[in-house]
């Protein structure tokens, strides 16, 4: 008996930790792949799209007569978009992208629920005993999450999940840098 006790606190543990993120991964996921069919079967306004537009230097790029269908994801000023379409026209890559409510939605309420679980937000002034015990108590995977969310950078996030040759060339240009002079001469 106590073994199936020690057993059940373990699991009600365990979910505390890590249950409760797992939930909220997988509602985005099956939202989001929701959201691609929705996409797919081009259920969605033509109006509600918000185009971005990319600067590309690739040398002897020609324009694309039309946009084609694309997946992918970026934020901004913290509302999550999801690419639909893209274009290459006039040197600059256009992307019209829709806003991605469901995973906003998602993302505050979990962000509500932690603070709520984790007391990270008090009405009442704390004491200096509730001070010292509140790093312990804090998330530590959602510091790393956005740790890792803010080296990725604002030009190179725009580049993510879109195809990989289309920016090959544009990522190694933007990393080199011209020399102003001319390289010496060699010697034979």
């Amino acid at each position: 008996m106590k073994k199936i006790v020690a057993i059940s606190l373990l699991a009600v543990l365990l979910f505390n930790w890590c249950g409760y993120r797992w939930v909220v991964n997988y509602l985005q996921q099956k939202a989001d792949q929701h959201l691609v069919a929705q996409l797919d079967n081009n259920n969605y306004a033509e109006q509600d799209l918000i185009e971005l537009k990319v600067p590309l230097e690739l040398p002897y790029q020609t324009d694309w007569k039309e946009f084609e269908r694309v997946d992918g994801d970026i934020e901004i000023d913290g509302v999550h978009y999801k690419y639909v379409k893209r274009k290459v026209q006039d040197g600059q890559l256009i992307l019209k992208c829709i806003p991605n409510t469901t995973k906003q939605d998602l993302l505050s309420a979990r962000d509500q629920f932690f603070k709520l679980v984790n007391a990270l937000e008090q009405d009442q002034p704390a004491s200096k005993e509730s001070s010292k015990n509140a790093p312990v108590v804090k998330n530590s995977l959602s510091e790393y999450e956005t740790i890792q969310s803010t080296f990725i950078g604002a030009p190179i996030s725009v580049l993510i999940n879109v195809d990989y040759n289309l920016f090959q060339n544009t990522l190694h240009t933007c990393w080199l840098h011209q020399s102003p002079e001319q390289p010496p001469e060699t010697i034979a």
